[in-house]
């Protein structure tokens, strides 16, 4: 089988995607000479450049150069033509996920952090905890974290912190010696059969953990809570309640920024108090600090980088001001999210609540929101545009209309309104200073909210 450590230059393709560029990085850190190619100019590709990695705009065989290896990320089709070079070349080819899990390989600890919600924030909380240098852990993040300049922090190579990630089943090619799972919910039904299928992959995931090695969970989700019960080794439970971590002295701020006591079997270790809003916030700092407290990190440490702690990018991002009419924008595309992200914005001082939601995938729309769908209770009303397609094609089976139509039976007022253009004259002509809008969605919708504003 191919590895990694048989091979010194690696080529990315895809390179500016949201893991592929930290896994750029880090395989540069270990000595490998690395180079890639991407559709389009992203900060990550940018970033990439200022270190010196070789990056290309746009596909080409002549890309591929003195390569010796080829990683690809999912979204890169066997016909791309860089990857039908690579064959004719006899040149090997690793997926993403497995690259990353023969590269995790070389450290003692890995750390996986999981869950269908919240990886991304948790994880990159852990890289700000990792900053006051204790644990000096590398850091793997999909998401462009400020103060890193992008989704990596590079640390000594004794422990490694990564989002493992469940679509696909893509985490099952890790090795951790800690697994975190934040939530397990019934999304990316496009590849798994229903709930217990995704499960089953999460109970799949702890079974990697080694003898000695350590499972913590949120005792807060009832899936989680009973993979907790049936785990064999050692835990760590976490949550709002019934669990060694929990919450305690909870206040919020005129911005929705919780602080609270962190609580350790009901003994308070201290005071935690946070820039991020809302209470989906808490659990991934209790997450967090879970984590770091068991890698010896003391709790000062932890309490300090957490308050310095902001969003990742497309996290409850303020992304500006128009007439008045604050605009942020959120990842949120799950049910669970949306009702997350929205109940955090209502603690924000508004007038009125408006939430834009572009659906991006038609398996997502037609399994999770065209049927009384209450996750958008917080907001005033809901703006649909069509359906952004991501990995699908249209087959005609579901509109943007039906899922109006479920918003609407759940008891929240939705509109379709086609295109952005039309959303911002519908904003123009009904939303007034003071209002708040929401944008929401994993597609294009963060470049879209440019057209609002």
């Amino acid at each position: 089988m191919t590895h990694i450590t048989d091979h010194k230059t690696i080529h990315l393709i895809g390179i500016g995607g949201c893991s592929m560029n930290g896994l750029a990085q880090i395989l540069r850190d270990r000595g490998y000479a690395v180079q890639g190619s991407d559709a389009n100019v992203s900060p990550f590709t940018q970033r990439l450049q200022q270190l010196g990695v070789p990056v290309t705009i746009g596909h080409s065989a002549d890309n591929l150069g003195a390569a010796d290896l080829v990683i690809y990320s999912a979204a890169i089709k066997p016909t791309n033509v860089e990857r039908v070079a690579a064959k004719e070349r006899g040149i090997p080819e690793l997926e993403r996920s497995v690259a990353l899990g023969q590269l995790t390989e070389g450290y003692k600890d890995v750390i996986g952090i999981a869950g269908c919600h919240g990886k991304t924030t948790i994880t990159s909380m852990l890289a700000y905890i990792c900053e006051s240098g204790k644990p000096d852990a590398t850091v793997h993040i999909g998401g462009f974290v400020d103060i890193l300049h992008g989704g990596v922090r590079i640390g000594a190579h004794d422990m490694f912190i990564t989002e493992a990630c469940e679509y696909v089943e893509s985490f099952l090619t890790l090795r951790p010696t800690v697994a975190l799972i934040n939530n397990i919910d019934d999304d990316h039904l496009d590849y798994y059969k229903d709930i217990d299928h995704i499960t089953d992959a999460f109970r799949k995931f702890l079974a990697l953990l080694p003898q000695g090695g350590m499972f913590i969970g949120c005792a807060d989700d009832p899936r989680v809570r009973r993979l907790l019960v049936e785990h064999r080794g050692a835990h760590i439970s976490y949550g709002m309640a019934n669990a060694d971590y929990t919450p305690g002295n909870i206040v919020y701020d005129a911005a929705g920024c919780p602080a609270f006591d962190l609580l350790y079997e009901g003994r308070s270790l201290g005071r935690i108090s946070l820039c991020v809003p809302g209470e989906h916030n808490i659990i991934n700092a209790i997450a967090a600090a879970a984590v770091a407290l068991y890698a010896g990190t003391p709790f000062p440490a932890i309490a300090e980088a957490l308050h310095a702690f902001e969003n990742t990018r497309r996290r409850f991002e303020f992304f500006g001001e128009r007439s008045g009419i604050k605009y942020y924008h959120d990842y949120a595309h799950h049910p669970a999210e949306i009702n997350a992200t929205l109940s955090a914005a209502a603690r924000v001082p508004h007038g009125k609540l408006w939430c834009v939601f572009q659906c991006n995938s038609y398996t997502r729309a037609k399994t999770l929101f065209c049927k009384n769908v209450t996750c958008f209770a917080p907001a005033d009303e809901v703006l649909v545009p069509d359906i952004y397609p991501g990995r699908e094609t249209d087959d005609g089976s579901v509109h943007a209309r039906d899922m109006v139509a479920g918003i609407n039976a759940g008891g929240t007022k939705a509109v379709y309104l086609p295109t952005f253009e039309e959303i911002r004259a519908y904003l123009d002509a009904n939303a007034e200073p003071g209002d708040l809008v929401v944008t929401l969605g994993s597609g294009d919708v963060y470049k879209q909210t440019q057209k609002l504003l």
